[in-house]
């Protein structure tokens, strides 16, 4: 392989099993603001408790995701600087604003609002309490859009001026409103949502199928797991087709490509806009990537609405099968995703951004040899991070909310006796 296909396979490999983590923190978070919202405000102390533990289990299960993918994007800043220097000498002044942002808000904000909510149970008023946790979920969108600001300028590059081959951003309002950034954020933000919605429900269904005991709590996060599964998983698929008009003018050979149709019209074309070169894309790439997203995404949409049905019957709670179907979703909504990133990615080469920089001038000055080192490192990193973070999750997950630790109370060291009160 070359210098330039090994710095691309270590990106897309980090990048996408970083996505994995990112996708179920921004879909969950807001699930468990829901919870702990009802749960603080339910007069019914029986009802109250219950609903208690059923944010601290499912707020569980969300801080191991995002402590693991706070480590994977840390380690994929490193690339930028080792791999794809000339898109930082290139690019830098336009969304370096931007990431930089998303840094602070992801590592600085939404940290900090996330680790007063683990600390503050039982130590704050209910009402900032469940006001940190709606912080979070606010601070975890906001870093989302951010990078989906960078990445529409790199899809559709907008709101800068090129002077000596350095970009320099000329109208910030334009750089923000890129329709290819907000479009993006609506669909990413559904399609989070579908799949913390399906995890929530899938979760839930299966300590249906194995004949839990805490059958009000796993009612009540299947019900709501459901509910929202049934509701983004429709419009995330209505949202999606809303990018296509903007593809078609902005990078129509994806468009030629994925139909099979115009492409040499379209090389024609790009030839005389941009000069010499080879346009056209991987057809097949395309096509594998978009069925694998509108495929499952339907499938998904469908079994959330029949599973909706079937949860009014209380069929989803009483039928093992039903439970263990619903169960065997939740990988869904991962795959789905992964294919719409695909998509988007390979869609712009042979451009890092499109019609500006191409990826063969963004490569760093690296040797061969130093890359198949980074990207088997790297690779091997993340799929280390990754199993370890499902590992977890999945363990957690079985185990219920019994063994959430989650806000739990910290018993005294039995050398230390509790100070009575006077």
């Amino acid at each position: 392989m070359s210098a330039a296909d090994l710095a691309r396979l270590q990106f897309a490999a980090t990048t996408g099993i970083h996505w994995l983590f990112v996708i179920l923190t921004m879909g969950l978070v807001p699930l468990v603001a829901i919870m702990h919202t009802r749960a603080a405000f339910t007069r019914d102390p029986d009802k109250a408790a219950v609903r208690e533990r059923m944010t601290r289990f499912w707020g569980q299960l969300y801080l191991i995701n995002y402590a693991v993918g706070i480590a994977t994007g840390i380690v994929m800043e490193f690339q930028f600087g080792l791999s794809w220097s000339g898109l930082s000498a290139f690019a830098g002044n336009v969304f370096g604003a931007p990431l930089a942002l998303e840094t602070l808000i992801a590592f600085f904000a939404e940290s900090t609002f996330l680790g007063m909510w683990i600390f503050g149970w039982g130590r704050l008023h209910r009402g900032l309490h469940v006001t940190l946790i709606w912080l979070v979920a606010l601070t975890a969108y906001a870093s989302g859009y951010w990078i989906l600001v960078a990445n529409g300028f790199m899809q559709h590059p907008v709101g800068h001026q090129v002077r000596d081959g350095v970009a320099y951003l000329t109208d910030f309002a334009a750089l923000l409103t890129n329709p290819s950034a907000l479009i993006a954020l609506a669909h990413v933000t559904l399609a989070a949502l579908t799949t913390g919605g399906v995890f929530v429900a899938g979760v839930s269904a299966y300590h249906f199928a194995r004949g839990t005991k805490d059958t009000d709590l796993f009612r009540g996060s299947l019900r709501l797991g459901v509910w929202v599964a049934t509701l983004a998983s429709f419009f995330v698929i209505i949202v999606g087709d809303l990018q296509f008009p903007l593809l078609r003018r902005t990078q129509p050979m994806k468009i030629a490509a994925m139909d099979d149709s115009g492409v040499a019209q379209v090389q024609a074309q790009l030839v005389q806009q941009y000069g010499p070169g080879d346009y056209t894309l991987p057809g097949a790439w395309l096509r594998i990537s978009m069925d694998a997203m509108t495929i499952i995404g339907n499938t998904v949409s469908t079994v959330t609405l029949i599973a909706l049905v079937l949860l009014w019957k209380d069929w989803l709670v009483r039928r093992r099968p039903l439970a263990w179907l619903m169960t065997a979703m939740i990988p869904f909504p991962f795959v789905a995703s992964v294919g719409g990133w695909v998509f988007r990615e390979v869609g712009r080469q042979p451009w890092l951004v499109y019609g500006e920089l191409k990826v063969a001038d963004a490569l760093s000055p690296v040797s061969t040899a130093a890359l198949a080192v980074s990207c088997a490192t790297f690779i091997a990193l993340f799929v280390a991070l990754a199993v370890t973070n499902w590992t977890l999750i999945i363990r957690l997950a079985r185990r219920g909310p019994d063994a959430t630790q989650l806000g739990a109370p910290q018993p005294l060291p039995e050398d230390k006796p509790a100070v009575p009160a006077f």
